[in-house]
């Protein structure tokens, strides 16, 4: 677990709620600028009119005339950043990213147009994926203004997006030696802890950091982090956090807590084969399950450590490994040369080899093993489970409130962005394949455009 990134695309549904904010005007311009305030009036205008390319002249021209004016550089900035967009060219965007570097190099900018400019400038880094050069323009400006709390939160969060949490959590620790109350600063440190696994003590910077209400805070990665740090602590309160953000439009139920959505797609925990329509694909598991298994089976015995440990530190204890076939809609071909015959049964089923957002995998489990509850990241899949080697008592899954078992040589199919769970109580193995499958009512279009997961 890394950075609260949202890869979430148009056609999902994103809903960021921010709390009021009353924010004083920024003093954008010096004693000199002043001067020239009707100029530079008549400049923006056409900026802001949406004639970035006339206002990109009106600036330039400007600044011939007026070299040492800070807000004709920074408008100038924002012309180019306007016209990038228009244009969608990154070559602009890149020149616009010197230009509103060059702001703080002017003479005797005011401090809110170097931070105006400063933060746009790591902004459009971090949209061209400039992440380490973004983090250095944060940092130069925590060193300009050493006591400004919103700037070392946003470099903070320019470390998760680095993935590095060490240096975040360093950020934060410091942000809330400041201002102990700041309540952006408590979220993003408790998802720190979280994600170091020290879930005891991430849930008061958690819980006190969205009851804050301070923007930035009112994010549904937040209310699934703390509620899953209740659960792991076998604390009933989660549901309470998951109820809240299911209320502030975060989660589609108390159930249903995927992150990455499309809006509107059928949600049941639960679904038949004949619910999906894809009958075909569930026959040919079912009638090849004994193929599946033995080539799964030889495996196991051939090859160590091809079975990988589950890595999403979703398990309270026992042993879970996986061998994946296909992932994000590509095949593992590496991995196909060992069960060449149960690769070659999918060359038909688009709706699984090509699911972007899911795995094709065969999952083995031993006993003892105990998964926490989870829900997956997405609603745009559905997941089957097919029986290879089951014991006869012992091995059980929760989706929602419904408890069911596996059985050799039969499909289950679940929506695992629902909250589900799985027990391992048996005295030997149990070794299944899992199958995961496209939405029935996603588009071609979504499914083509949709961002893997």
């Amino acid at each position: 677990m890394t950075a609260v990134v949202d890869k979430r695309s148009d056609s999902e549904v994103k809903k960021e709620k921010k709390g009021p904010a009353k924010k004083k005007k920024p003093k954008l311009l010096n004693k000199f600028d002043k001067t020239i305030k009707a100029e530079l009036d008549a400049a923006e205008k056409l900026r802001k009119k949406g004639k970035s390319e006339e206002a990109l002249q009106a600036f330039t021209e400007l600044l011939r005339s007026y070299p040492q004016s800070p807000r004709a550089k920074y408008g100038k900035a924002q012309s180019e950043d306007d016209l990038a967009e228009k244009m969608r060219s990154n070559e602009i965007l890149q020149t616009a990213i010197s230009t509103y570097g060059e702001v703080a190099d002017m003479p005797n900018p005011t401090a809110d147009l170097v931070k105006l400019a400063l933060k746009r400038q790591a902004n459009r880094q971090q949209f061209l994926g400039h992440i380490k050069r973004s983090v250095m323009t944060l940092q130069k400006l925590v060193d300009r203004y050493p006591d400004d709390i919103s700037i070392k939160n946003e470099l903070g969060v320019g470390y998760l997006l680095l993935g590095d949490n060490n240096n975040a959590m360093n950020v934060y620790e410091e942000v809330l030696v400041l201002a102990p109350n700041d309540g952006f600063a408590k979220v993003h440190y408790g998802f720190i802890l979280k994600a170091k696994n020290q879930i005891a003590e991430s849930i008061p910077y958690l819980k006190e950091g969205l009851l804050s209400g301070d923007p930035g805070t009112d994010d549904g990665r937040f209310y699934f982090h703390l509620g899953d740090a209740l659960q792991r602590m076998g604390d009933q309160e989660a549901y309470t956090w998951y109820e809240l953000g299911h209320k502030r439009g975060h989660f589609a139920s108390v159930w249903q807590r995927s992150l990455y959505n499309v809006n509107g797609l059928k949600a049941q925990p639960w679904w038949t084969t004949k619910e999906t329509g894809y009958t075909e694909l569930v026959k040919t598991l079912e009638r090849n399950w004994k193929l599946i298994r033995d080539e799964g089976l030889a495996v196991m015995d051939k090859e160590r450590g091809i079975f990988l440990p589950e890595d999403e530190n979703l398990r309270e204890k026992g042993d879970w490994g996986q061998f994946t076939l296909w992932q994000q809609g590509r095949r593992t071909d590496k991995s196909c040369k060992h069960v060449p015959k149960t690769c070659a049964l999918f060359e038909k089923f688009p709706e699984s080899t090509g699911c972007k957002r899911g795995q094709i995998k065969y999952s083995i489990m031993h006993p003892g093993t105990h998964v926490w509850p989870h829900t997956g990241p997405t609603n745009c899949r559905l997941r089957m489970h097919l029986g290879l080697v089951i014991p006869k008592q012992g091995c059980r899954i929760r989706c929602a409130n419904d408890t069911r078992e596996w059985k050799e040589g039969k499909v289950i199919i679940f929506d695992d962005s629902f909250e589900h769970e799985v027990w391992q109580d048996a005295n030997s193995y149990r070794l299944i394949f899992i199958v995961d499958v496209w939405h029935p009512e996603l588009t071609p279009h979504q499914r083509r455009t949709l961002s893997p997961i």
